[in-house]
């Protein structure tokens, strides 16, 4: 029996192939909002804060579930990641090797936490009893699926070992616009053709379970609070 099975370049039902990154994007971000994450939207040029399409305010944060009309901007990724780290009250982070500099530039101007942020190294490997110890960590990510709104991290540099995000309350992730794929079969071909030999974790918003009542409960097994700061790229602009 054959079967019409959705293949890798062939788009999604909510992003056709050939669709502007933005599509995705926006896409991703929805998804994110329905599963109850956090969300921050990054231009990439700094200016006055509009609403999305869907009324989420560029490049403020959103509460789990809803939408904001505007808010303060950040000037760039280190300001999101600063006004992400001083509104959750942060003081102990943990950073995998390989994380941009550049993403905690901002961190020693946070007024908001005069003790600062410690920033823990895991080199030699943080135990589990310092890792639940933390108030969160950040990484970046090897790609995004904007239809079922998934961030996949593969270990690759600025992702860490898999318990870095599964024990932490709090995971701050970062997702380049360019990173974002329509669907599960644009992922697959994406991590096959890059020779992924790394144990993949799939992260659908926060750590969630149900009872056999369906009552929902975030938290049990990984981080409460996912928080994704998306950053978008100007017209013809590549990251490097």
């Amino acid at each position: 029996m054959s079967r019409d099975y959705r293949l890798a370049g062939q788009g999604s039902a909510s992003v056709p192939a050939g669709a502007a990154p933005g599509i995705a994007a926006q896409v991703l971000v929805d998804r994110l909002l329905d599963y109850h994450a956090l969300v921050r939207q990054v231009p990439a040029v700094a200016t006055a804060t509009p609403a999305g399409p869907s009324g989420v305010a560029t490049g403020g944060s959103v509460e789990p579930g809803s939408v904001v009309g505007g808010s303060a901007e950040p000037s760039s990724v280190a300001g999101a990641v600063a006004a992400a780290l001083a509104e959750r009250r942060v003081r102990r982070l943990v950073r995998p090797a390989g994380l941009p500099a550049s993403w905690l530039a901002e961190l020693a101007q946070l007024a908001e936490l005069p003790e600062g942020v410690e920033l823990l190294e895991d080199d030699p490997p943080l135990s589990v009893r310092d890792l639940d110890a933390a108030d969160g960590v950040i990484t970046g990510c090897v790609l995004a699926i904007a239809e079922t709104g998934t961030i996949v991290l593969d270990g690759g540099p600025g992702q860490g070992r898999r318990a870095l995000t599964l024990i932490p309350d709090y995971h701050l992730v970062v997702v380049r616009e360019d990173q974002i794929v329509a669907s599960v079969a644009d992922a697959i071909a994406h991590l096959d053709g890059a020779g992924a030999t790394r144990p993949l974790t799939w992260i659908s918003g926060p750590s969630a379970t149900s009872d056999i009542e369906l009552n929902r409960v975030e938290g049990v097994h990984g981080p409460r609070t996912l928080e994704v700061i998306v950053v978008h790229a100007a017209a013809g602009q590549e990251f490097g």
